[in-house]
This record gives structure tokens, C-alpha cells and sequence, in this order.
């Protein structure tokens, strides 16, 4: 099988990464590591393929990416749509925030990453919600 995780030809540019980190994505990761959501280990800074995401959750098959200004570039908009494709093709699910999400709306971003992590329940035995079971 090919390695696709944190490749070792990669390896500075992680460790670099993970000493350079945005505002925004030190705030995340402040939230993120110790397992606070849900129970769940998140690595930052982690390899896939020749890309590096912000936060991967391997339990969940989930990255997280924080896009500061320099992503709204038309040019750097069709590359990490790419990129997203890309890693998408392994069966990871890819989530996008902006830095002003994270830094403005913590909460919300929060939310929505727990609502991603969490199991569904199994549907109810007997039918619809609120029917009774003669």
C-alpha cells in the first residue's frame, strides 16, 4: 500500500507549519486538542498525500482547514478546490472555515464540527417518530 499520511519528504514543512501557525488556527487548536469535541483525537498540521491540513481527525476520516485572506484569490480559490477534491477521493471529508469564523464565531464553528463528529441515532423501532405501535 503507498503511504499517504505524513509523508516523510514532508516533514519540515509540518513541523514548520505547526511552529507558524495563524491566530485563528491556534484558537482552533486550543479547542480541538486534549479530545474537548466529542472525545476526539485531532492532530494538526497532518500530511495527506503531498498536502498538509490544518486538523485531521482520523476516528472520523475529517480535516479541517482555516482559510485566511490570501484563499479568496481566484487562482488560490480553483487550487484548493483541487485540493479538496483531491483529498476527498480517500473518503476524507474535508471543512472549511475563514479565520474571521474562527476568531468572530467560535461557537458556531464549534457546533458545526460536533454536528460532523456525532453518530446518528438509530431510527426509532416501529415506524415514524410519534406513531404507536399496536
Amino acid at each position: 500500500m503507498t503511504e499517504i499520511f505524513n509523508k516523510k519528504e514532508y516533514t519540515k514543512r509540518r513541523q514548520y507549519l505547526r511552529r507558524n501557525m495563524t491566530k485563528a488556527e491556534i484558537y482552533l487548536w486550543s479547542k480541538l486538542k486534549g479530545k474537548q469535541i466529542n472525545g476526539l483525537k485531532f492532530r494538526r498540521q497532518y500530511g495527506i498525500n503531498n498536502f498538509t491540513v490544518d486538523f485531521y481527525c482520523p476516528e472520523h476520516r475529517l480535516a479541517i482547514e482555516i482559510d485566511g485572506g490570501v484563499h479568496y484569490y481566484d487562482s488560490r480559490m480553483a487550487t484548493d478546490f483541487q485540493r479538496e477534491k483531491d483529498i476527498e477521493a480517500l473518503g476524507i471529508k474535508v471543512l472549511r472555515y475563514t479565520n474571521i469564523d474562527v476568531l468572530k464565531n467560535i461557537k458556531g464553528v464549534l457546533q458545526d464540527i460536533i454536528e460532523k463528529t456525532t453518530p446518528l441515532s438509530p431510527p426509532c423501532e416501529g415506524g415514524e417518530e410519534g406513531e404507536v405501535k399496536k
